[in-house]
């Protein structure tokens, strides 16, 4: 029970505290999902659609933006927890650079999507996660054009990844779902009348 004598700010601090332990968590989530990878070139396929879309559609916006920016934090700060060894602010210029934009895209839009009740209703969070599968395709196609061309951009950067995207966008949306149906029963059972 709260204090009423002490300060906002102590009140506050272990809600603050759940949510940087879970930002912190969703952080290296990210980073072990960036580390499964099947090496392509230029870009290699990872989990990382799969942990930001299905980590989006849990957590929402908010929780999920903070994270995937303290995960970029992160690696700007040298810490190897992007595909591949190397990290750092270069990493972002990179053909992988205009992925991991789409990546903060991406999960804001599924979070602010499942944050509005997608989350019960599983064809509508798969389509939002369709979408954001495509806000990463625009960013990180562009800025692989930019580096090697458009029409190679497409060849090695897009269509490789639509196969093991749509079926990590209906891993996701099966699993949000289970987890809502799982967590609704769980929510009302032993209300009776």
């Amino acid at each position: 029970m709260n204090d009423p004598s002490a300060s906002p700010l102590v009140q506050l601090l272990p809600r603050w505290g759940l949510h940087v332990g879970t930002i912190v968590l969703l952080s290296v989530l990210l980073a072990v999902s960036a580390k499964i990878e099947v090496p392509f070139w230029p870009v290699p396929m990872t989990l990382e659609t799969l942990a930001v879309l299905g980590l989006a559609g849990f957590f929402g916006a908010r929780l999920i933006g903070l994270a995937i920016l303290f995960w970029f934090a992160e690696g700007i700060a040298g810490l190897p927890v992007f595909a591949g060894p190397t990290a750092g602010p270069a990493y972002f210029l990179g053909p992988t650079g205009g992925y991991l934009a789409g990546f903060l895209l991406a999960a804001l839009f599924v979070g602010w999507s499942a944050d509005r009740g997608l989350r019960a209703r599983p064809l509508d969070l798969f389509g939002a996660m369709i979408a954001g599968n495509a806000l990463i395709y625009v960013t990180g196609v562009t800025w692989l054009a930019h580096l090697i061309g458009f029409s190679k951009a497409v060849r090695l950067g897009l269509v490789p990844f639509l196969p093991a995207d749509l079926v990590k966008s209906m891993l996701a949306t099966a699993i949000i779902a289970a987890a809502s149906r799982l967590g609704s029963s769980h929510s009302t059972r032993g209300h009776g009348p």
